[in-house]
């Protein structure tokens, strides 16, 4: 791809984002190798600011895929202690998917998938807490026929909702995350949710543009056993290659005791009972991206949806601890446009997808 929005996203990724600098050792890891023209302009970056060593490499999802098929229990539970040798080494991370299809897991065996996530959580452990890191997504004609677009409406979507100026974005999120630091209680109201939850002494957590691009949330988490009564998440979501609508989660102190989604409540129960805290809740987030509107089966972007909130069964963030450990961590999506509220301590912050209060109207997007 021929296009000088490659070059300016990498520079949002490297100078912004992971800003790298001399002596830094970077990892650029893609998976899929559409994303090669992205992948040529990070090296290059990283090396012209001093990073004294760049590696990069490629996954292939059909590999992966013959992996989860074929392994062997032991070869599921393997160690690979080289990768978290080199992790150690690692000062930043740029991760980037560019799948032409989503769905490639979703006949896999999903025992084996589960296996090899708790198996390699350590590599992820050291990589989030001892990196400077960042995600992204790049164009393909998978992703944009999934999104329901042509790969040139794709294209335009994707990077009006990456490049855009993140230090501003910041500015306007600094009001929301200190409203949240000073909320006790929470209350989401919509067709078939009724939701409550405490956020009391848990902090509010700006996303603006450092380790996801695109990024635009602010997130928070409850606190653990407070959460009680129901959501239906409208957005679909794909979780281990498979697709769920229409996912209805009731809580009591806390805990999910009823999950169901259309045709898929055996999937989304076995999920759920990966561990203990596959069914409470590790983060509630709100939606700000002022250019990500549609959902598009892609969690990255689908989070960030302005108007939407994101109510995510299992672990929790360590800048936001409710103290939940879990080896799933699945952002379902609420999208609250034309119906829906928001309510900080009886307060009524966000009515159809628009903030109301004063304080929080910069946040709206313009037009």
């Amino acid at each position: 791809m021929n296009d000088p929005r490659v070059r300016q996203l990498a520079e949002v990724l490297v100078c912004y984002s992971a800003r790298v600098k001399k002596g830094d050792v970077v990892l650029i890891n893609a998976s899929g190798t559409e994303c090669i023209p992205l992948v040529k302009e990070l090296y290059s970056l990283c090396l012209s600011r001093g990073a004294k060593y760049v590696e990069y490499s490629f996954q292939i999802p059909e590999i992966d895929r013959h992996f989860y098929n074929s392994a062997t229990k032991a070869q599921a539970s393997h160690f690979p202690q080289h990768k978290l040798d080199f992790m150690k080494e690692v000062s930043v991370y740029i991760g980037i998917s560019a799948g032409e299809n989503s769905m490639v897991m979703a006949q896999a065996n999903q025992a084996n998938m589960i296996a090899w996530s708790k198996t390699t959580r350590p590599i992820v452990d050291r990589r989030v807490k001892n990196t400077r890191w960042v995600i992204t997504r790049y164009p393909t004609h998978g992703a944009a026929q999934e999104a329901k677009m042509s790969l040139e409406e794709y294209e335009d979507y994707l990077f009006s909702a990456c490049c855009i100026d993140w230090q501003a974005e910041s500015r306007k999120q600094e009001k929301l995350k200190r409203l949240m630091d000073r909320t006790e209680s929470v209350r989401i109201k919509a067709s078939d949710t009724d939701l409550s939850f405490s956020i009391k002494g848990l902090d509010g957590i700006k996303c603006d543009g450092r380790f996801n691009i695109p990024d635009g949330e602010v997130f928070t988490a409850p606190v653990r056993n407070s959460v009680e009564g129901h959501i239906t998440y409208n957005c679909p979501t794909v979780y281990q290659g498979k697709e769920f609508n229409g996912i209805r989660l009731e809580f009591r102190e806390g805990k999910v005791v009823k999950a169901t989604a259309t045709g898929m409540d055996e999937a989304l129960n076995r999920i759920l009972d990966t561990d203990e805290g596959a069914r409470y809740i590790g983060e509630f987030a709100i939606g700000v991206n002022p250019n990500i509107r549609e959902p598009m089966r892609n969690i990255l972007f689908d989070e960030k949806i302005f108007g939407s909130i994101h109510f995510t069964p299992g672990q929790c963030y360590d800048e936001c601890d409710n103290g939940n450990r879990s080896a799933v961590h699945w952002d379902m999506v609420k999208l609250l446009r034309g119906d829906g509220e928001i309510w900080f301590d009886d307060c009524l912050i966000q009515k159809d997808g628009l903030f109301v209060q004063t304080d929080l109207l910069d946040l709206n997007p313009k037009g």
